[in-house]
């Protein structure tokens, strides 16, 4: 697991939405090779699309050949109410980019029978040739998509009961009325996500601090959904300074020493995308000061 702290919300969106575009334009996707990208929805991701659409604008990458699976969805809403996550995916995303639509993978909260409908999707990702890389966001108490404490680590795409402090915190969106906000979701499981080929987390902010150090510093467990991470084999959380609070002094320590190694010793050029050694060069031994 990689742990990359920048200074800011807008860096590490930034950094999120570059790396996405290189490791897209690295995989070279073509109409029988597409890459497949598992996206989230929430305040986390929303300045990463931001500057996907501004690389897409300038001509910097092309989403022609990239299908995409969200994460997550309410049960019950129309697919156009203002607080679907369709609405939000088309709002802050796929309306501004080359996406075709048919490339564009939704679960539909409406479906006659949710539990084939979660079938289905499961069924679609495989058909495709699995996630290439799923970003992710979390929230305060560490899940990730609905995967609220409590859920199983080998959960897959499932109907969610949401908790009540889950629909208080979302009465907001819906003029403060428990009455008009779902109680039920679909959400890909933790073993949905886990089963990509690469992950990424984004996690910002001193309200999300305690969730960062159960990530990194706990062991694994179903309280903390996102610290399944630590098991993935292929995993990176970018993350701001804010939301290092919680960690250990020695733990921010470790992987800032990690980044300047990086940057300085062995240097960006003999790196890949993935932060794995592509070019050993004896001479690096020579650039170490103690």
């Amino acid at each position: 697991m990689r742990l990359l702290i920048l200074e800011d919300f807008d860096k590490v969106s930034y950094y999120v939405a570059d790396y996405i575009k290189k490791r897209i334009l690295q995989f070279n996707p073509t109409p029988n090779r597409p890459f497949v990208l598992g996206l989230p929805c929430g305040t986390s991701p929303i300045g990463v699309y931001r500057y996907l659409i501004e690389f897409c604008r300038t001509g910097q990458l092309s989403f022609k050949n990239v299908i995409t699976f969200n994460m997550d969805e309410y049960v019950g809403l129309p697919a156009d109410h203002p607080e679907s996550y369709h609405t939000f995916m088309w709002m802050h995303l796929f309306r501004h980019i080359d996406i075709p639509k048919e490339n564009v993978n939704l679960l539909d909260g409406n479906a006659s029978n949710l539990d084939e409908e979660c079938q289905r999707y499961e069924d679609k990702i495989r058909s495709v040739g699995g996630i290439e890389l799923f970003m992710g966001g979390i929230g305060p108490d560490g899940h990730i998509g609905f995967n609220e404490p409590g859920s199983s680590l080998h959960s897959r795409t499932r109907p969610k009961t949401l908790p009540y402090d889950t629909i208080l915190a979302n009465a907001r969106f819906f003029d403060g009325d428990l009455v008009k906000v779902p109680k039920l979701a679909l959400t890909v499981g933790v073993a949905t996500f886990m089963t990509a080929r690469e992950v990424c987390l984004i996690i910002t902010g001193q309200h999300n601090a305690l969730a960062l150090a159960k990530c990194i510093e706990d062991c694994v467990n179903h309280d903390w959904t996102v610290s399944c991470i630590q098991l993935h084999p292929s995993a990176l959380v970018v993350c701001d300074e804010d939301a290092t609070q919680e960690l250990h002094v020695k733990t921010v320590k470790y992987f800032n020493s990690i980044q300047q190694v990086q940057q300085q010793i062995i240097g960006p050029e003999n790196m890949d995308l993935k932060g794995s050694v592509k070019n050993f060069n004896p001479n690096w031994l020579n650039r170490v000061r103690y």
